[in-house]
C-alpha cells in the first residue's frame, strides 16, 4: 500500500487507534468499546463499509455515549482487503449524529488533495523522425529541427486506447502496491475510445472485479485532449468533496495518436499515465488557482459520419492559432487570480517549472514565449531581468497592453523573444519534453507525461517547494492553465522520491524499444486501416515487441466485442471481457 499500515495484529491495531481518539474527544469515560471477530466469508464484502468508520467516530449525546460494538469480518483470503479499510478510517473524520437512534456518517473535506503515485507507458515500437523525412521527401530537419521531435511512438494492431490503459493501470496498482479494493471512482480521459458507447473505464472493470470491486464510481471524459485533465480534477474535486468514501481515485489518460498519409502524419504518438489522487500528498493542486477558457472551434475533430476510422479531420492553422488564443486567455486570468489570492503579480520566471500540452515539442517552446510577452506586455518583468546579455534598447518588439492578446508576432518578434527566453526555456520547459520529444503527441496523456519527466529528471531534495505553472489544451476547445506544489517536508520528499524511482524506470524504457524503418511503419498503419473497419479480426502483429506485463488484443468478434490478454510469460491467460 501506498501508506504502510502496521504489521501488527488487527486488534491491536483497531484497540490502539479506537481509544486514543476515544479518550482525546471526551473528559470522562467513553464507554465500554468492545470489538467482535467473526469470520463470515459470505457477507465478508457487504460489511466491509462499516470497518471503515471505527477510528474516528465522534458519538453526539447528552448523556453517556454507551456501548460501542464494532463487528469486522475478517476472511484469511482478503486480509490485505480488510487492512486497507483499517488504514482508511485515519482518513476520514466522521460525525456521527443520533437522530431518532440513526446513525448517520458525514465525511468532511480532506486535506492536501492530490496526486500520491504515477505510472506511464509507451508502446515498445518506434521509428526515427529522420528517417521519415528522407521517405516523405521533405527537407532535412522539417520534422526534427522545425518540430523538435526525434521519434514517434507506433501501436500495432495489438494495442489501443483499452489496452494501453490497462497495462498502466495493472502496473501502477502493482508497483505501488494498491489493493483494487482501494479504489473508490476511477476515470479516464481519452479520445480514441474503440466504442461510441462502451467506456474505457468500463473496459479497465476486469482489473477490479475479481477482487470484488465493483463500486467504483466514474466513467470516461471526453474533449480531445483536455480529458485527462478534467479526469484527474474530476478525481481530485471527489476527495475533496463529501461524497469520498475515503478510498482512493484513479485518473487515467490513454490515447493513440495517428494521422491520415499527408503532413500530420509526424506528429502522432501513444501514451498513457495514471495517477492515484488521495490525501496527504506530495503533489497538490492550487485550488482557486484554475483559469478556464471554452471556445466552438472546429481546428480538430473526429466526425461520426466519417466512418470507421481513427483518423481526426484537421485545420492545421486553425488549431495553433486556437492554441495561442486560450493559451493568452488562460494565462491573463490566471494572473488576475494569482495576484487577488495571493497578493503579488505573477511571472513565469518565479515558477521552477512550466509544463505544456505538447502536440510537438516546437510549439511547447513557442507557448513559453508567448507567456513571456505577455509578462513584457503587463511591465511585471524587463528583458534584462529575463537575460542579462539582452540590451533594454534596440528591442524589436513593441510591449503594451493593448498587446495582451495578440497572437500575430512577426519573425523577427518571435525571434527576438526565443533569444530573450532560451535560458528559462532550458531550465524551466525543456527538461519536462524527454518524453515528448521521442513519443510524440500522447493526447491526453501528453501534459501527464511531461509531468512525469520533471519528477523523474530531479531528485527529491530539489523537487520539493517547488510550484509548477501548467497549461493543458483539448481541441474543440477546452482549455485550463493551473499550478501545483511538490510539497515540503521529509514525509513528502520520501513519497516523491519513490514517484521519480518508479518514473524513472519507466522512462527508462524508452531505450529498450524497437525500431521501425519508415517501410515497416507505413505497412503498420495500414494495418491499422483495415483493422479500425474489420469484425472479426485477429490481430497480426507478432507479440515479441511487447514487453511483460503489457496487455494486448487477442482478437475482435463477429459482434466487435474486444478480448485483451496480459502477457506475463510464454503461456497467456485471456481476461473475459
Amino acid at each position: 500500500m501506498v501508506l504502510l499500515v502496521e504489521s501488527r495484529g488487527i486488534v491491536e491495531i483497531i484497540n490502539e487507534k479506537i481509544m486514543l481518539y476515544a479518550n482525546s474527544k471526551s473528559k470522562n469515560s467513553v464507554g465500554d468499546l468492545s470489538f467482535i471477530l467473526q469470520r463470515n466469508s459470505s457477507s465478508l464484502k457487504t460489511n466491509l463499509y462499516y470497518i471503515k468508520t471505527m477510528k474516528l467516530m465522534d458519538v453526539k449525546s447528552k448523556n453517556s455515549v454507551g456501548d460501542l460494538s464494532f463487528i469486522l469480518q475478517r476472511n484469511s483470503s482478503s486480509l490485505k482487503t480488510n487492512l486497507y479499510y483499517i488504514k482508511t478510517m485515519k482518513l476520514m473524520d466522521v460525525r456521527v449524529m443520533m437522530e431518532n437512534d440513526s446513525v448517520t456518517p458525514n465525511l468532511i473535506s480532506a486535506s492536501n488533495v492530490g496526486i500520491l503515485a504515477m505510472q506511464v507507458y509507451f508502446p515498445s515500437m518506434y521509428v526515427k523522425q529522420s528517417e521519415l523525412e528522407s521517405a516523405d521527401g521533405v527537407s532535412k530537419g522539417k520534422y526534427e529541427i522545425g518540430l523538435g521531435q526525434r521519434e514517434m511512438a507506433v501501436c500495432s494492431d495489438r494495442e489501443d486506447a483499452c489496452s494501453m490503459a490497462l497495462t498502466v493501470v495493472h502496473r501502477l496498482l502493482k508497483r505501488f502496491n494498491v489493493e483494487p479494493m482501494e479504489i473508490g471512482r476511477l476515470e479516464v480521459g481519452t479520445e480514441s475510445q474503440v466504442d461510441r458507447s462502451k467506456s474505457v473505464k468500463s473496459t479497465l472493470m476486469q482489473l477490479f472485479t475479481d477482487s470484488g470491486n465493483t463500486d467504483l464510481e466514474g466513467v470516461d471524459v471526453v474533449n480531445a485532449c483536455f480529458g485527462g485533465t478534467q479526469a484527474l480534477f474530476n478525481c481530485v474535486s471527489w476527495v475533496e468533496s463529501t461524497s469520498w468514501d475515503g478510498r482512493y481515485a484513479l485518473a487515467v489518460a490513454t490515447d493513440v495518436a495517428v494521422y491520415d498519409a499527408g503532413p500530420a502524419r509526424c506528429t502522432g504518438g501513444a501514451g498513457a499515465v495514471a495517477m492515484l489522487v488521495g490525501v496527504d500528498a506530495p503533489i497538490v493542486f492550487d485550488g482557486r488557482l484554475k483559469a478556464f477558457y471554452m471556445q466552438d472551434a472546429y481546428d480538430f475533430y473526429k466526425p461520426t459520419a466519417a466512418g470507421a476510422t481513427e483518423y481526426p479531420v484537421v485545420d492545421g492553422a486553425l488549431s495553433v492559432r486556437s492554441y495561442f488564443e486560450a493559451l493568452s486567455r488562460c494565462y491573463g486570468l490566471y494572473c488576475a487570480k494569482f495576484e487577488r489570492l495571493c497578493g503579488k503579480e505573477a511571472r513565469v520566471m518565479d515558477f521552477d517549472a512550466v509544463l505544456f500540452h505538447s502536440p510537438y515539442c516546437k510549439l511547447a517552446k513557442k507557448a513559453l514565449i508567448r507567456l513571456v510577452f505577455v509578462d513584457l506586455c503587463r511591465c511585471v518583468v524587463g528583458p534584462s531581468q529575463l537575460n542579462p546579455n539582452m540590451p533594454n534598447k534596440g528591442v524589436p518588439v513593441r510591449f503594451d497592453e493593448d498587446r495582451l492578446l495578440t497572437l500575430d508576432l512577426d519573425r523577427n518578434e518571435e525571434a527576438w523573444l526565443m533569444e530573450l527566453s532560451g535560458s528559462l526555456f532550458e531550465t524551466r520547459t525543456k527538461p519536462s519534453l524527454l518524453a515528448a520529444c521521442r513519443v510524440g503527441n500522447m493526447y491526453c496523456a501528453s501534459l501527464w507525461t511531461s509531468l512525469a519527466c520533471h519528477l523523474a529528471g530531479s531528485s527529491a531534495d530539489k523537487l520539493v517547494g517547488q510550484r509548477l505553472l501548467m497549461f493543458s489544451y483539448g481541441s474543440g476547445l477546452a482549455s485550463c492553465m493551473f499550478s501545483v506544489q511538490l510539497r515540503r517536508g521529509r514525509e513528502n520528499e520520501v513519497k516523491l522520491e519513490n514517484i521519480a524511482s518508479m518514473l524513472a524506470d519507466a522512462m527508462s524504457q524508452l531505450e529498450m524499444r524497437n525500431k521501425l524503418s519508415p517501410e515497416e511503419f507505413i505497412s503498420t498503419m495500414e494495418t491499422r486501416e483495415k483493422a479500425a473497419s474489420s469484425a472479426p479480426y485477429i490481430p497480426t502483429a507478432q507479440l515479441e515487441h511487447l514487453s511483460n506485463e503489457t496487455f494486448y488484443l487477442v482478437n475482435v468478434d463477429e459482434k466487435c466485442r474486444r478480448k485483451y490478454a496480459l502477457k506475463v510469460s510464454e503461456e497467456n491467460e485471456a481476461l473475459s471481457s
